[in-house]
């Protein structure tokens, strides 16, 4: 007997017992996914406040390095980098949302993100992680604002993980493209 025939002799294999941890993970799984997609975000720090970006919209981060700052720019704008031969404006989003400066440190990261076609970085104190979100744990922003520190217009969302609040911003809002005419954007 050839191996095709031998192969297709050979019966399948049977399924796991119900009490087999792979079997319990496999359905898991499907149990997730039938509750709805989740979608992922970077999220990042700015202060005590958890912040998450689609990841979709995320090109890299990169750590914190020096800027070129360019006259004539609103505040938050500090300025521009040179990403491997690219100019970059940067966006420091504690500036953006008027909290108070906190000195860089080595945690500080630069998120490069794509907005509009555009590529913009912002400034953060920390990147967290990435994070799957459920939809069923993503809610509209609520009308009181999410947080006293930024406008309600630049929050997409509020997400909930476990014990974690993430606010989910509209990053074509924080990062309005009309803030950049000046440098060419």
């Amino acid at each position: 007997m050839d191996e095709t025939a031998s192969a297709a002799a050979t019966p399948p294999p049977k399924p796991a017992e119900r009490g087999d941890a792979e079997y319990d993970n496999i359905f898991d799984i499907i149990n997730f996914s039938a509750q709805g997609a989740s979608r992922q975000y970077l999220t990042f720090n700015l202060g005590e406040e958890r912040y998450g970006l689609e990841i979709l919209k995320v090109q890299e981060i990169i750590g914190l390095t020096e800027f070129t700052p360019l006259p004539n720019m609103p505040p938050h704008v500090r300025g521009v980098i040179n990403l491997r031969g690219t100019v970059v404006p940067v966006v420091d989003l504690r500036s953006r949302f008027a909290m108070e400066p906190r000195p860089y440190d080595k945690l500080t990261s630069i998120i490069v993100t794509n907005v509009a076609g555009k590529t913009l970085g912002i400034v953060v104190d920390t990147v967290a992680d990435v994070m799957g979100i459920p939809e069923d744990a993503i809610q509209d922003t609520p009308s009181f604002a999410a947080s006293q520190k930024i406008s309600s217009d630049y929050i997409q969302a509020i997400g909930k993980v476990g014990n974690t609040m993430v606010i989910l911003l509209d990053i074509e809002k924080v990062l309005d493209i009309g803030d950049l005419t000046g440098m060419g954007v």
